[in-house]
């Protein structure tokens, strides 16, 4: 309760100081915070940015990787941060609005945190090593059912949309498979095309690459329709999952209580960075097809992004570690 108190407190403080603050951005260097390691899709999202996001605002803008605890460190770092538009986070659904229904948070992201700008959406994939004698869902399905308890899966961590997308794949075919989670895309996927684990899921942001070179095989994507980066590799509903919809997606936030005319501000110059054809070829190349949007729309989107993260966390049945 002293907790709450204290915290609004401050956003009323900074709602009185928000015309002079406003005024004043940036001041110094802004920070986007990555809430997981590097190689990982918020990692690439924000160091795709923050070079022209530096050259827009005038002045530095780096990126701080605050991994751990399936990315809520990082998330409630910049929940707890100076709402002043100089600590950002490029939050993404897992900690924003799915860890919520699993793990016991010190704050409320979707209440701590004001929606900037929702930066990608991109579906999950199923891949695996090429030395996994499977090119389709039916044939993986054939062959871990002939072999219960061989198989394991990676993730980017517990909770995460690869981890219950995986939850998913072996409730729809009652599948016998161990589910080991890492700190983060990167290491995961490298164990992956290193033989060290058979399969995993993955957003098409980081899988794209090892796809092109041959080191990993995608057998289905995750979302509603076929990814635009890889338009031949069919969707697990396609492939006989029913109602299989998981999707990844990735924006900018700032701590709530962070002035409106800082928001908007940031907003505009991130739609701009958006819309250059080099951004958006590179944003297309990694299967993510959003239309910037205003901040407004942002907030209302991770709003119905609330109710359905836990429908989902019920459905796929996921259990932190």
């Amino acid at each position: 309760m002293i907790r709450q108190l204290v915290r609004a407190a401050a956003v009323a403080v900074a709602a009185s100081l928000a015309p002079a603050l406003a005024q004043d951005f940036p001041s110094h260097p802004v920070k986007i915070v990555s809430p997981y390691p590097p190689g990982g899709t918020t990692d690439i999202l924000a160091r795709l940015l923050s070079p022209k996001l530096s050259a827009a605002l005038g002045q530095p803008v780096v990126v701080d990787n605050k991994a751990g605890a399936s990315g809520n460190i990082g998330t409630e770092f910049v929940a707890r941060a100076n709402p002043d538009g100089h600590t950002l986070l490029m939050g993404n659904n897992t900690g924003v609005v799915i860890n919520r229904n699993l793990y016991k948070l010190n704050v409320d992201p979707p209440q701590a945190l004001v929606p900037v700008i929702l930066v990608a959406q991109v579906p999950t994939v199923l891949y695996v090593h090429p030395s996994v004698p499977a090119a389709s869902v039916q044939e993986f399905v054939a062959l871990v059912r002939k072999s219960p308890g061989k198989y394991s899966f990676a993730s980017a961590g517990s909770g995460s949309p690869q981890h219950l997308a995986g939850e998913m794949l072996k409730a729809a075919f009652d599948l016998d498979m161990v589910h080991i989670p890492y700190k983060g895309s990167g290491p995961a996927i490298t164990d992956v095309v290193a033989g060290q684990v058979p399969v995993g899921f993955e957003s098409t942001v980081v899988l794209q690459p090892f796809v092109e070179s041959g080191r990993a095989r995608p057998l289905a994507t995750t979302g509603a329709v076929r990814s635009i980066s890889l338009p031949n590799v069919p969707t697990m509903m396609e492939s006989g999952a029913k109602d299989f919809d998981v999707t990844n997606w990735y924006g900018l936030f700032a701590p709530a209580g962070t002035p409106r005319e800082v928001v908007e501000r940031i907003n505009a110059e991130v739609r701009k960075i958006m819309e250059a054809p080099e951004v958006k070829e590179r944003l297309a190349k990694m299967g993510s097809a959003v239309v910037p949007g205003t901040a407004d729309e942002f907030a209302r989107f991770v709003k119905a992004e609330v109710p359905r993260a836990a429908e989902l966390v019920k459905k796929s049945g996921a259990k932190v570690d």
